[in-house]
């Protein structure tokens, strides 16, 4: 029953997703439809992600490959971090993969699996999520 709480209290949240390799964007995009959530807008390059960063309205949250295309991730991230839109940073070094400015954000280390997103999800946003 919690579960479908859960699942109640995700509907209608809206998350930014910024990742440059198809294949993961749709296992991440399937992951998180599959946990309620709504993807507001995607980018798989640099320029799109700080343009929707700047621009998608009303996100909740945002999860962020920090490696896009070979070029870092947070110029966009900086926008967001501005707006208040919480991140999630996505990499396969983990927290040691973001410089000393960015270490005190969440981070999910890859390859992930839905649990690993849900539960990351979870300790960004607060157990109401």
């Amino acid at each position: 029953m919690l579960s479908r709480r859960r699942d109640l209290t995700r509907a209608g949240r809206r998350v930014l997703v910024v990742e440059d390799e198809t294949l993961v964007l749709i296992n991440l995009e399937d992951i998180l439809e599959q946990l309620g959530w709504s993807i507001a807008a995607q980018a798989m390059r640099l320029p799109d992600a700080e343009r929707l960063a700047s621009s998608v309205e009303a996100l909740d949250v945002a999860i962020l490959d920090v490696n896009i295309g070979g070029a870092k991730v947070f110029p966009a991230a900086q926008i967001l971090r501005e707006r208040g839109v919480p991140i999630l940073f996505a990499t396969g070094y983990g927290r040691d993969g973001l410089p000393p400015e960015w270490q005190d954000h969440a981070v999910i280390a890859k390859p992930y699996s839905q649990t690993d997103i849900e539960q990351a999800l979870d300790r960004l946003l607060g157990a109401d999520v």
